[in-house]
């Protein structure tokens, strides 16, 4: 895989202490972007899946693995390793995307990786970074557009449903 870089213990980028990968490459390219850096899908360091699984595992107070970017649907193939990984040792995954959660569904019919991506992620955080919608009021995201889907409920039904994790104050494991 090819990524930006990792973080270990983030409280920032979901619920408990997370294990962040931050993919390189991304074709949204939005203004006022937290990581324009990882746009160039050139950039970055190559890292083998399993050493990245090794890193996420090795830390016991890990509760959830999260995929960011970059933009992660662009590597469907890696995240899905990490993300089966985590799902196996019973962690939830969060995965951003500046994709909406439709757009997916429509690229997942053509891409099996994508399909299965998605099927491994517990929440996503949906929709391209919007500068004229910023706002510091809304937990786990950075414009008012931006969704917290509970992807399995959405998969389920076809249609985006808002997980819980966009209501609550304070979310513990």
């Amino acid at each position: 895989m090819r990524i930006a870089g990792t973080v270990q213990d983030s409280i920032v980028d979901g619920p408990g202490f997370r294990f962040v990968v931050f993919t390189q490459g991304c074709e949204h390219r939005c203004d006022g972007c937290h990581n324009p850096e990882t746009w160039d899908k050139n950039g970055g360091v190559e890292k083998d899946a399993g050493e990245l699984i090794s890193e996420m595992l090795g830390n016991p107070l890990t509760d959830g693995l999260t995929l960011s970017g970059g933009e992660p649907f662009l590597q469907a193939a890696g995240c899905m390793d990490l993300a089966a990984a985590a799902r196996c040792k019973g962690l939830n995954v969060w995965t951003y995307t500046g994709y909406s959660f439709e757009e997916l569904l429509v690229k997942a019919d053509n891409e099996p990786n994508i399909k299965r991506l998605l099927e491994m992620t517990d929440v996503l955080i949906d929709g391209p970074f919007i500068q004229s919608e910023r706002t510091l009021s809304l937990k786990w995201r950075g414009s008012k557009n931006q969704r917290v889907i509970d992807v399995p409920k959405s998969l389920e039904t076809g249609m985006a449903v808002e997980s819980d994790h966009a209501k609550r104050a304070y979310d513990v494991k």
